[in-house]
């Protein structure tokens, strides 16, 4: 896993300001299509109600203080916290106030792009990455919506049975590569990141484009069509 601040230089050869505040990574880097504010975790950082309204509070910031400009979110969550005083507080409300932010940024103009550098895990990622118009990902990293072994606490599905399915089947695997052949992820960077960067800049917002892709790339067959199928009943 990359540091955080050394993948910003990388995205952001032309300079940035991105710096660590306890599990946030925030700032602003320089792209050859203008300012791209950096929003996002580091650490693995599990999103409890403080983190969340923190990370709220960026999005806030950037809709208020720079109009339209790009936000990037650099993923690296294990998910939401999960502690007695989070679940009192109502985590899931400031998570989805998370993403509620996000889309009123969406919504003011400002393109939102999304890249995994380390962990993502189920609410954690809903909220943070999965909100974006797009998500990408370094190779390494490590999606999931859960580990193996507490899958199998769950579903009472033995662990080698789950394994099996994992070489068949993208729904069942943890990891980039099974989430781009899902759709869920747009594409894996490595190497020249700051040439992806600016390409995935260029390209215009448009419609959620996952369904598509999962089909297009077999990892999900069924989505697109049942889909298309609701949209078009009387």
């Amino acid at each position: 896993m990359l540091d955080p601040i050394l993948l910003c230089s990388q995205l952001f050869p032309g300079g940035h300001d991105v710096h660590i505040e306890g599990e946030r990574v925030v700032g602003t880097g320089l792209a050859k299509a203008g300012e791209v504010a950096v929003v996002g975790t580091h650490g693995h950082a599990a999103i409890g109600a403080d983190l969340a309204f923190a990370l709220a509070t960026d999005v806030l910031e950037v809709i208020e203080k720079h109009p339209k400009r790009p936000i990037l979110m650099l993923v690296d969550t294990q998910g939401q916290r999960l502690s007695r005083r989070d679940e009192m507080l109502g985590n899931p409300g400031y998570l989805s106030h998370l993403a509620k932010c996000f889309e009123v940024a969406r919504r003011r103009g400002h393109p939102l792009l999304a890249l995994v550098y380390g962990e993502a895990v189920s609410g954690g990622f809903l909220a943070l990455g999965l909100t974006a118009d797009k998500t990408y990902a370094t190779p390494d990293a490590q999606v999931r919506v859960m580990a193996l072994p507490a899958m199998s606490r769950i579903t009472q599905i033995p662990i080698e049975r789950l394994e099996s399915l994992c070489r068949t089947s993208p729904i069942f695997g943890p990891g980039a590569e099974h989430y781009e052949k899902l759709g869920a992820i747009e594409s894996l960077w490595s190497g020249d990141l700051a040439g992806h960067l600016e390409a995935a800049l260029a390209l215009p917002a448009g419609s959620d484009r996952r369904r598509h892709l999962g089909a297009e790339r077999g990892g999900r067959t069924a989505a697109h069509s049942v889909v298309e199928r609701m949209l078009a009943a009387p």
